[in-house]
């Protein structure tokens, strides 16, 4: 099969180009694919998706809504927008009307320009008498700003639980934008992943949504039952969102040209692909590509001279393949060598060359004092025992408090020199291979490259991760053991993490955890069965990162887990960059 090519992706984009007209002022001149049939003049509509904005600059960023037609038709119905410096909107400085209709799926998007650097603004929108909720965004800082604070989330997993993460992010104060890192939604149909308390809590997929996701109307609909969950659209409403896609926008353990949940009989994958893309082009306030436009889900955001935030697409655009274990099983054993070879290949490529030399000449140039990656999965190394691995894949026949317990007395004897220890014993802890395939274990090449290149320009690097709904914070070094920076991941939103696979009970996990971070050698710290998200703060002085947990996504009721919360902090220069506890 082709690989994913750049005009499939312009394709999925322009559909939702269609949605984008630009704002340069009150009653200011528009830009607009609109359908030719007119707008009706009177109906019954509701903004019942809330607002949202996204892709900060400057000068400019992006507003969004849905407008839901309250009976069958399908014409296109006139929306008006507004923009203002206060919540009153006694200070309006822009306004303007646009039309939009079925062939976008209703959604509204607008490009609104010639604002002010570093200042906040409120929009709404109106059509037909109704009203939407105001949203408040901010425009991107000049230089000579002394803090720049994102709150990162991802995993979303409508059925798995309530958004109570989302609702507590948009409490935050002095947010200059939300990252989202992908799973934004979720593409299983009941009785898939993490439905099985979905009847319960209330949160059950819709008779006409049920399935698995694979046509842009099954994946519209899906995002229009997460767009109505009140946390969510409070989260919208309250700063500008930078998002990209993970897998779960597509199709579980998505690579450029396939994923593994895209089975023999579900049709062709670029056209699934496609459908999908566009519905999140429609459905999240991002800027889409344009054939004048080099610029896809790839991009970079400067906060003045502070940070420069370079958000990825390690899923769609250019990763091969995952590696599978099993594959390198043979009647004598597993052939090491094989793997050692595949897995640190160098032509195995994560990023693709296109987007690998984009990142390579964007960390060059900047001068910001923190180079930030917004991505999808685990950067550090995350290499277990291998006797370890093989427990965590079959839960059913391990005892894994045992085995931790024997490992981590292992690890603790040879970290002490102990004389006494045996080959085998020694084997036992220094026999490792990576976690998870799916994540930058599994294109070793690439990541060594990003890691030299921030080496060799004296560049301080952190990254965010999601995907593996824990919560994470490891030391990235190259090969040789040089440091290049940190990693943060956040806790998801509401997916099940480790502790479905562990198996222990709630009050053997921080000891379980501590065992873990003494086992992979890069671990700094880890949260391994709560949901929640990750607070950064970055100032000249030091990037800092705040977990927080909520007590529960199974129940309406809850609070902050502030008891597990956690804080670390890492300094730039080139002797620190490792991470540190907060006192």
């Amino acid at each position: 099969m082709a690989g994913f090519t750049r005009r499939d992706f312009l394709r999925a984009s322009a559909w939702a180009l269609g949605g984008v007209v630009v704002s340069t002022g009150l009653q200011g001149c528009l830009s607009s694919s609109s359908s030719s049939s007119e707008p009706t003049a009177e109906r019954n509509l509701a903004f019942e998706h809330g607002v949202a904005s996204g892709d900060p600059l400057a000068d400019r960023i992006m507003v969004w809504t849905r407008v839901t037609p309250q009976d069958a038709s399908t014409a296109d119905i006139e929306v008006s927008w507004e923009v203002a410096s206060d919540l009153a909107f006694t200070e309006l400085l822009h306004s303007g009307s646009a039309s939009t209709g079925e062939a976008r799926d209703f959604t509204l998007k607008v490009d609104v320009q010639n604002l002010t650097p570093g200042q906040s603004y409120y929009y709404r929108f109106k059509a037909n008498g109704a009203v939407s909720p105001v949203g408040k965004m901010k425009t991107l800082p000049a230089a000579g700003i002394e803090q720049v604070r994102f709150a990162v989330l991802s995993c979303s997993n409508f059925p798995a639980g309530y958004f109570h993460a989302y609702a507590q992010a948009a409490q935050e104060s002095e947010l200059d934008a939300v990252l989202h890192l992908g799973d934004y939604i979720y593409e299983y149909g009941t009785g898939g992943y993490a439905t099985e308390d979905a009847a319960a809590l209330g949160r059950s997929l819709p008779s006409d949504n049920n399935g698995e996701l694979f046509s842009l109307s099954d994946y519209r609909k899906r995002y229009a039952l997460y767009r109505t969950d009140t946390d969510l659209q409070a989260l919208h409403a309250a700063a500008p969102f930078i998002a990209v896609w993970d897998d779960h926008e597509v199709a579980n353990d998505t690579w450029m040209d396939g994923a593994e949940n895209h089975n023999e009989g579900e049709g062709d994958f670029t056209e699934r692909k496609l459908a999908a893309l566009q519905a999140y082009f429609e459905w999240l306030p991002v800027r889409p590509a344009s054939e004048d436009d080099e610029l896809t889900i790839y991009r970079s955001f400067d906060f003045g001279d502070l940070v420069s935030l370079h958000m990825l697409d390690t899923r769609i655009i250019g990763r091969d393949e995952q590696l599978n274990y099993a594959n390198y099983y043979t009647p004598s054993g597993f052939d090491a060598a094989r793997f050692t070879a595949d897995v640190s290949d160098s032509s195995r490529s994560l990023l693709g060359q296109s987007q690998m030399n984009w990142l390579q000449s964007q960390i060059a140039v900047s001068s910001a004092t923190w180079q930030v990656l917004g991505q999808q999965v685990l950067m550090g190394r995350m290499l277990l025992p291998a006797e370890m691995l093989t427990a965590l894949a079959n839960p059913a026949g391990a005892d894994l408090g045992t085995a931790l317990t024997e490992l981590v007395t292992l690890k603790l004897r040879v970290q002490a020199g102990d004389p006494t220890l045996t080959p085998a014993e020694i084997a036992r802890v220094q026999t490792v291979i990576p976690y998870n395939l799916d994540a930058w274990d599994g294109y070793a090449y690439e990541r060594e490259v990003i890691f030299g290149l921030a080496r060799s320009l004296d560049k301080n690097l952190v990254v965010l991760a999601g995907d593996t709904h824990n919560a994470w914070a490891n030391n990235l070094q190259t090969l040789a053991g040089e440091p290049v920076g940190v990693e943060f991941a956040t806790a998801g939103v509401t997916s099940p993490g480790l502790e479905s696979y562990l198996g222990l009970p709630a009050e053997a996990m921080p000891q379980a955890e501590q065992a873990i971070i003494l086992l992979v050698d890069d671990l700094q710290y880890l949260n391994a069965n709560q949901r929640g998200y990750l607070l950064v703060t970055f100032t000249a002085d030091e990037a800092r990162a705040d977990w927080r947990y909520v007590s529960t996504i199974k129940s309406r009721d809850y609070v902050m887990d502030t008891a597990r919360s956690k804080a670390l902090t890492t300094l730039p220069g080139r002797n620190n960059r490792t991470l540190n506890p907060i006192v």
